[in-house]
């Protein structure tokens, strides 16, 4: 599965100190997902941390958003 990052993406996981791993579990492994007009929406759980992350698919996943929840 490859994987993007959009430029905010990359900047939001930088400024909120999170891992591009807990992106990457939350996307194949979500506690919770929800598709909304196009973009899917993963949850998950990992280290004390909830994170949603917002993302696209197409030819590959584009991760548009990452914030805590």
């Amino acid at each position: 599965m490859k994987i993007g990052y959009t430029f905010h993406a990359e900047y939001m996981i930088e400024k909120r100190k999170l891992q591009k791993f807990w992106v990457e579990e939350a996307i194949k492994y979500p506690d919770k997902l929800e598709k909304y007009k196009g973009k899917y929406y993963a949850r998950r759980r990992l280290d004390g941390v909830t994170i949603e992350v917002v993302y696209e698919r197409e030819k590959h996943i584009k991760i548009i958003t990452v914030y805590p929840v």
